[in-house]
């Protein structure tokens, strides 16, 4: 799932084991069993969710589910390197994202900025940080033995921003900004640049891809774009130290910005309409997805900063329902 980059100060919280819900309803015996049988479940599913965002695995999980969304919205089927590609490449960037922040706070002794997926990276660096090594090699197998010349000429110019961006977040030194840089803020950069890996290799596969013919294409992406901006906003304003008193239930701008977002979205379906029906359906799970980032932002102060952060990963993939449907 996309993040800015560097994550924002935080206070920092002891780890917290995640715990199952202590309130059980008076019943009989047999309905309380049931009940707390199934809380267990889900706690263990809810292990499971966390354990997925601590790993890093969530970034590589959407943006594989967001290219065969794409994919699926053109009516096209990508060859099985090209999600392979995408997951390994976010893999390995977000493990060394989550690593070098963890290793700058402990080398200025400015702890406030770690979180608990900080903190997992760096007890388990010895582990992560040769994955991370193993997936950036795979990664660069993959693109030098199966994409074709001119897809590598097409995706390099990505491939350069997203570098030049990561190398500038974690150089010690105050580089310049360039272009976009000194144009948009780092949460929609992050957007803009997450959103074009996942929807370029089916945008590049639309026969005769003008602006034209690939225009609801580029219309969904835009969205979603936009709809990666939202989720990077509202993860660095739930960490940021006064969260609690900046974005309070009176000023629900989140919402707000999440509601206006979520309009322009059913808009954008209705044009695409029953003419580009894929596409349109395409922007209404995003639709969902914006919806339940509001939702989490109502509830935030009911949910441990782990479970919040989770959850905003998770919201991510309502496109897996066109998938499987």
């Amino acid at each position: 799932m996309p993040q800015t980059l560097p994550n924002p100060p935080a206070h920092v919280q002891a780890d917290q084991p995640i715990s199952a819900p202590t309130a059980i309803v008076d019943a009989p015996g047999a309905l309380r069993f049931s009940r707390l049988t199934s809380l267990l479940h889900l706690t263990s599913l809810w292990r499971l969710a966390s354990l997925w965002h601590l790993t890093s695995l969530d970034a590589p999980t959407v943006a594989v589910v967001w290219s065969l969304a794409f994919a699926w919205a053109a009516g096209l089927r990508l060859p099985p390197w090209i999600p392979l590609l995408l997951a390994l490449a976010a893999w390995a960037v977000y493990i060394a994202d989550r690593l070098l922040d963890a290793r700058s706070a402990l080398r200025t002794a400015n702890l406030t900025t770690l979180r608990e997926r900080h903190r997992f990276h760096h007890r388990h660096r010895r582990v992560l940080f040769p994955l991370a090594v193993a997936a950036a090699i795979a990664a660069f197998w993959i693109v030098f033995t199966q994409m074709p010349i001119a897809a590598r000429e097409r995706n390099s110019a990505l491939a350069v921003a997203a570098l030049a961006y990561f190398t500038r977040v974690h150089s010690p030194f105050r580089l310049p900004s360039l272009g976009l840089a000194r144009l948009l803020k780092k949460e929609l950069l992050v957007g803009l640049l997450f959103t074009a890996a996942c929807a370029l290799p089916a945008i590049s596969r639309v026969p005769n891809p003008g602006p034209l013919a690939a225009w609801p294409l580029y219309a969904a992406a835009s969205f979603f774009a936009l709809l990666a901006w939202l989720n990077c906003h509202a993860i660095e304003v739930w960490e940021s130290p006064a969260w609690e008193s900046a974005i309070s239930p009176r000023t629900p701008k989140i919402q707000t910005q999440a509601g206006l977002l979520a309009l322009s979205g059913i808009a954008l379906a209705f044009l695409l309409g029953s003419a580009h029906p894929h596409p349109a359906a395409l922007v209404l799970c995003g639709v969902a997805s914006t919806f339940l980032l509001a939702l989490l932002d109502r509830q935030r102060h009911r949910l441990t900063p782990l479970a919040l952060r989770t959850a905003a990963d998770l919201v991510l993939l309502t496109p897996l329902a066109l998938l499987l449907a």
